[in-house]
């Protein structure tokens, strides 16, 4: 029986990786799968455009293919959720987007979904996913954080931006859970939440749970 999930990372930057492993590291249990990250070589710095997101979806399609016989599930850990319909329509295993997970994830936590974005580029892509799970009424606000992906390590600058635009969430368009629009925004997400006293979902932490429920249930 096959016990590994694999998140990749589809940037290049080895320390998101290890922020996403950081990241879903109490989602590791005694008995339970093995979750493995690993960074995707080919892949640019960081995914912030839609050019981003198409150059990483034939190497993706690569490696889930080269891999599937010795993995469980995987989780594609980009919010764009890039080539996450290619993956699916060339793999047998459970495959998750982090932004599909922590959107569906969020349903569950509150009635107003507030998304915390980086870049508007990101907010302009990110209706083709709602629209096609049929959320768009759930969805309170979307709204970036003007930080691109190799900023968001500066940590003082990140939260401060995090926090602002989280109240203007909260306050203004009545978002009662949030949802971390980046994979690279985790190391942010307690600290958040406690600052907000509302629900603030990790999308990474949520697709990993999915997948861990889909490898326990095959």
């Amino acid at each position: 029986m096959l016990d590994r999930i694999l998140v990749i990372n589809p940037n290049s930057s080895e320390g998101m990786t290890r922020d996403i492993d950081t990241a879903i590291a109490p989602l590791r249990f005694a008995d339970g799968p093995k979750i493995e990250c690993l960074t995707l070589a080919e892949g640019p710095p960081g995914i912030e455009t839609d050019a981003d997101v198409g150059t990483v979806i034939d190497p993706l399609c690569r490696l889930v293919s080269s891999l599937e016989k010795d993995t469980a599930a995987f989780v594609n850990a980009c919010f764009s959720d890039p080539g996450l319909a290619e993956i699916r329509a060339i793999t047998k295993r459970p495959t998750f987007g982090i932004a599909e997970s922590a959107l569906v994830t969020a349903l569950a936590h509150g009635q107003q979904i507030g998304i915390l974005s980086i870049l508007p580029a990101s907010v302009a892509r990110h209706p083709r996913l709602i629209d096609r799970l049929g959320i768009s009424e759930r969805i309170a606000g979307d709204l970036s954080i003007n930080l691109g992906i190799d900023e968001l390590n500066d940590s003082d600058r990140t939260f401060k931006r995090l926090r602002l635009i989280a109240r203007q969430l909260r306050r203004e368009y009545d978002a009662d859970v949030l949802v971390l629009g980046c994979a690279g925004m985790s190391q942010y997400r307690a600290q958040l939440a406690h600052h907000m006293e509302i629900p603030v979902i990790d999308p990474c932490q949520a697709a990993v749970g999915m997948a861990i429920t889909a490898t326990s249930i095959c």
